[in-house]
C-alpha cells in the first residue's frame, strides 16, 4: 500500500530524503520534523530541555496562525523521551498516550500497542477533535527487534543469516496493512478529501552492523559494503499525500527531516520568514540541497562528505586524489556551510535562545499547562466541538466504519473509550528504550482549497 501511495498522482514523494537523528532517535526526529532544529550532540533534547525550553513548533504555529486543534497519538507511556513534558511546550492541545488505550494481554509488542489496534482505537478520539486539526501518530510495530506473532504475519520472513533483518520485512508489511486500513477509514469517514497526510520514517531501521546481511537482498556484495553504502541506508521515506492534487511526482531533491516543517507550512499557506528554521522548503527552487548529519557527515546531490573523504554521490568513488586543491577547498567550504546549521541549532537549543524572540503570530501564546488528563470531557466541552467529525455525523460514532483484520479484535467485542481520569492504574511506568518507527501527520482544514 505504501509503495502504491509513494507512486500515486496525488503524492509528492522524495527519494533522497534522509533521517538526521542522533542519540535522541525518535525524539530527535520530532525536534527535526516539527521545529526544524537538530537534536543535541549528545542525549535527547526532549529529555534534557523539553520541559523548560521555548519552541516555535508546528502545532504551536498552526494553532496560533490557522486556528488548528492539535493532538498527538502514541501507543505507549507519555514518559517515553519526556513527551508529556515536551508536548506542552510544543503547543499540543491533546496527547493520547497509553493511558487512553487498552494495553491488555496480546495487544502489545516490545514497544507498545500494535499498529492495527493503535489506528483502530484512535478513531474514537480523532472524531472528537474540533476541525481543522493537526495530528501526529507515532507507530511502533515496525521497530527493532521486530517481533511479530505468527497470527499477525501475512508474509514469510526473509532468508538471510540475521534474524533481525529477516523479521523486519514481516513487521513492515504489518505496518503497511495498518496504514491501508487507516486510509480506508479516512475516506469512509469523510476526513480524507480535506486532509494532507504526511508519512515519514523517523530513523534507520537496522544498525550499520546488520547492513552486510541485508546487502544481497539489495543486489550488493556484502564484502564490498562500506561507509558509503551505510550512508545510503540512512534514507527514509517522505510522502505528502494530497487528495485532489493530480501532479504528484517523485522528487530527487536532497533533503532531510529538518526540511519537513518549512515544506508543510508552505503547502498550508503559512509564511515562515519570521521563524528561525534550520531547514528549507524542499519544493523551493532556492533549496540548497545540503543534508548535514548529526555526526558531521554532509550530503549533496553530487558529493558526499563522509568522515575525512569526499565521495562521488553517484558511483561511491573516493575523489580525494582526483580533485584539485582548489576544488577540495571549495567543496569543503560547502560542507562547512551545512555543518553551520548544526552549530546554530545547538546554540538555539542549549541556550534556549528562542525565549528572547517571539514572532508576531506567537506573541500571545502562553505555555500549555494542561496535564493531558480528562481529555474526553475537555473535548466534549470544547467551544468548537460542533466542528468535530462526530458532530458532522449527528453524534453517531464513525468507529463502526473502521475495518481491520487484526485478530485481537473479536467481531462482537465492544471497544470503549478509555479515560485515565476514571482509572489511575492505567498509568504506565517509564521505559528507557526508543520506541517509534514511523510518524504520520494528518492535517485537516475545512477549506480544502486553502489547505492544499
Amino acid at each position: 500500500f505504501l509503495n502504491s501511495l509513494y507512486h500515486d498522482d496525488s503524492t509528492i514523494s522524495f527519494d533522497n530524503f534522509f533521517h538526521q537523528t542522533g542519540q535522541g532517535k525518535s525524539s530527535d526526529a520530532e525536534v527535526l520534523a516539527e521545529n526544524s532544529l537538530f537534536g543535541l550532540p549528545e542525549g535527547s533534547a526532549f529529555h534534557t530541555l523539553g520541559s523548560d525550553n521555548t519552541f516555535h513548533a508546528a502545532p504551536k504555529i498552526l494553532g496560533e496562525e490557522k486556528g488548528y486543534t492539535t493532538a498527538a497519538f502514541h501507543g505507549n507511556t507519555g514518559t517515553f523521551w519526556n513527551r508529556t513534558g515536551t508536548y506542552k511546550n510544543l503547543g499540543y492541545d491533546y496527547f493520547f498516550d497509553s493511558q487512553y488505550y487498552d494495553m491488555g494481554e496480546g495487544r502489545t509488542l516490545d514497544y507498545g500497542l500494535k499498529d492495527k489496534l493503535f489506528f483502530h482505537d484512535s478513531v474514537e478520539y480523532i472524531e472528537q477533535l474540533p476541525q481543522p486539526f493537526y495530528s501526529k501518530f507515532l507507530t511502533l510495530t515496525n521497530h527493532f527487534p521486530y517481533p511479530l506473532e505468527e497470527e499477525n504475519a501475512s508474509i514469510p520472513k526473509a532468508n538471510t543469516q540475521d534474524d533481525t533483518v529477516n523479521s523486519y520485512f514481516q513487521t513492515m508489511r504489518y505496518t503497511d496493512e495498518a496504514f491501508e486500513e487507516f486510509f480506508t477509514w479516512l475516506k469512509d469517514s469523510g476526513l480524507y478529501d480535506n486532509s494532507i497526510i504526511v508519512i515519514f520514517g523517523d530513523h534507520y531501521g537496522n544498525s550499520n552492523m546488520r547492513n552486510p546481511y541485508l546487502a544481497p537482498l539489495l543486489g550488493y556484495d556484502a564484502d564490498e559494503w562500506g561507509d558509503f553504502e551505510n550512508v545510503q541506508m540512512q534514507r527514509v521515506p517522505l510522502m505528502f499525500h494530497i487528495p485532489g492534487y493530480s501532479d504528484g511526482e517523485i522528487k530527487e531533491t536532497y533533503g532531510g527531516q529538518v526540511d519537513l516543517i518549512p515544506t508543510l507550512l508552505h503547502l498550508l499557506g503559512v509564511e515562515t520568514d519570521s521563524y528561525l528554521f534550520m531547514g528549507q522548503d524542499l519544493l523551493s527552487e532556492e533549496n540548497e540541497e545540503l543534508v548535514p548529519f548529526r555526526n558531521g557527515n554532509v550530503l549533496t546531490p553530487n558529493y558526499h562528505f563522509i568522515g575525512s573523504h569526499i565521495y562521488d554521490a553517484e558511483t561511491g568513488e573516493i575523489l580525494d586524489d582526483t580533485l584539485s586543491e582548489e576544488e577540495i577547498t571549495e567543496l569543503k567550504e560547502r560542507a562547512d556551510h551545512g555543518r553551520e546549521r548544526l552549530t546554530n541549532s545547538d546554540k538555539l537549543l542549549s541556550l534556549d535562545l528562542l525565549r528572547f524572540y517571539q514572532p508576531k503570530a506567537l506573541e500571545s501564546w502562553e505555555p500549555n499547562t494542561y496535564q493531558y488528563q480528562d481529555q474526553m470531557s475537555d473535548l466534549k466541552n470544547n467551544p468548537k466541538s460542533d466542528t468535530s467529525l462526530i458532530s458532522q455525523h449527528d453524534g453517531e460514532s464513525t468507529a463502526d466504519l473502521y475495518e481491520t483484520n487484526a485478530p485481537e479484535l473479536d467481531e462482537n467485542q465492544e471497544d470503549d473509550m478509555i479515560d485515565p481520569s476514571d482509572d489511575e492504574e492505567n498509568l504506565d511506568e517509564e521505559n528507557n528504550s526508543d520506541n517509534v518507527e514511523n510518524n504520520q501527520e494528518v492535517d485537516r482544514d475545512q477549506n480544502s482549497d486553502t489547505n492544499k
